[in-house]
């Protein structure tokens, strides 16, 4: 493990909670990025503790810097910075950490981060309810609509918004099981229960709505649901 703080309390505070849980062997420090780059290179690290904000090197930075590594970690962020949810969303991030850290969130993210080795399908997405941040397991998503600039995440108990494209969306997902079956429409191929490409009025049908098929991507729909 590695975890990354300019600030000595917190760097303090985050390696001692870490070192207490038992699937951790080794905890590395690293009081900024410049230093946490050196460790990371190393090929020692299976799951990055990062803040976001530290002089020079930032968290974002060193994110970015881990799609050169041989090994990716797993990379969390532990930051009093509630606005940088989306961003590390797009870095791949598989949780975001707010301060002051609780022992249980802290341990429930280091579950995640472990887990997403084994199963990189299951990616967590930040979503904002009311003023808190949220995060929802794209395995949980069943399909997604397009809302400008924007998608809408539905879930079996709920829906979400989140300020990604759907064509991002599609293109990111589709080894995940995901399957374009309109400009509008994204789906995931296990929650869909009957294909109807025949007729006037093509659809995918899930338990709880039908959804339209663009004809011109029948072909690959059919490729993807029915093969």
């Amino acid at each position: 493990m590695l975890v990354a703080d300019d600030e000595a309390p917190a760097l303090h505070e985050l390696a001692t909670l870490l070192a207490a849980d038992p699937r951790v062997s080794v905890v590395h420090t690293a009081s900024g990025g410049a230093e946490a780059l050196r460790v990371l290179e190393r090929g020692e690290v299976a799951v990055a503790f990062l803040d976001i904000h530290m002089p020079g090197i930032t968290g974002f930075d060193l994110a970015r810097s881990l799609a050169g590594l041989r090994v990716r970690p797993a990379v969390v962020f532990v930051t009093a910075d509630e606005s940088g949810a989306l961003r590390a969303f797009d870095l791949e991030a598989v949780d975001y950490v707010l301060k002051p850290v609780r022992a249980e969130r802290l341990y429930r993210a280091l579950g995640r981060a472990l887990a997403s080795g084994a199963d990189p399908v299951d990616e967590t997405i930040p979503v904002t309810v009311g003023s808190t941040t949220r995060l929802v397991r794209r395995a949980d998503i069943r399909w997604v609509q397009a809302n400008g600039d924007y998608s809408r995440l539905y879930t079996p108990t709920c829906d979400h918004l989140v300020r990604v494209p759907l064509s991002d969306l599609a293109d990111r997902w589709a080894d995940a099981g995901f399957v374009r079956v309109h400009r509008s429409y994204l789906v995931h191929r296990d929650a869909v229960t009957e294909v109807r490409l025949a007729g006037s009025a093509p659809t995918v049908v899930l338990a709880e709505i039908e959804l339209p098929v663009s004809r011109r991507l029948i072909p690959a729909v059919r490729d993807a649901l029915l093969r």
